[in-house]
C-alpha cells in the first residue's frame, strides 16, 4: 500500500493539491489515517510531494510528522497554492484521480 500512496502522489500536478479522502478513495480504502502516516513517513520527498495533500475541509493536516505547518504552506505557496487561514479552497486546487 505504501508504494501506490507514493505512486498516486506523483500523479498530483504542481499547482494542485488532493485529500487523504481522495487517495484513499483510489486505493478503495477508508483508511484516511493510514494514509497520512505513510505520508509521514515519506523517506522520497520531495520527489513524491507529501505536501499536496491536505484535509477534506482544505486544512493542511500534518506535516513530516508535525503539526507546524510553515514548510508545507512554504512549498505550497511557490507552487501557486493560495492558504488563507491554514486552509486552501478545494474549489479551485482539488485534483482527483
Amino acid at each position: 500500500m505504501k508504494e501506490q500512496v507514493y505512486s498516486f502522489c506523483r500523479e498530483i500536478p504542481e499547482g494542485k493539491v488532493t485529500t487523504y479522502r481522495e487517495i484513499a478513495k483510489k486505493l478503495g480504502t477508508k483508511g484516511f489515517q493510514a494514509i497520512g502516516q505513510i505520508l509521514r513517513c515519506n523517506p522520497y520527498a520531495p520527489e513524491v510531494p507529501c505536501h499536496r495533500v491536505v484535509k477534506s475541509d482544505g486544512s493542511l493536516g500534518g506535516f513530516k510528522g508535525s503539526l507546524d505547518n510553515r514548510v508545507k504552506v512554504d512549498l505550497l505557496k511557490k507552487e501557486g497554492v493560495v492558504v488563507v487561514d491554514g486552509r486552501i479552497d478545494l474549489e479551485k486546487y482539488l485534483f482527483r484521480f
